[in-house]
């Protein structure tokens, strides 16, 4: 399996952990979490719960179990992907 999108709900504490987690991916800012326009393919940075962008393919495998231990680490899981 790989990760092929991750998104921010509307909910986030901005509690880090995610950053934490998966620092490739995720970027905490002063009021919300984004996913980093890097790993994208469409280049933006956003919470990507209204483009649910995919992630590049390269980034796919490589980063699903970080992506997968910072959904799990959520508190407030807002934290949402898909995988095939």
């Amino acid at each position: 399996m790989a990760v092929t999108k991750v998104w921010i709900e509307e909910g986030c504490i901005v509690c880090n952990a995610c950053e934490t987690a998966c620092p490739e991916v995720f970027l905490v800012t002063e009021d919300t979490c984004m996913i980093r326009a890097e790993v994208r393919e469409d280049g933006k940075e956003t919470e990507n719960s209204e483009e649910m962008s995919p992630l590049k393919e390269e980034f796919r495998e490589e980063l699903e179990d970080a992506i997968e231990e910072a959904a799990e680490g959520c508190p407030v899981e807002v934290i949402k992907f898909e995988t095939e």
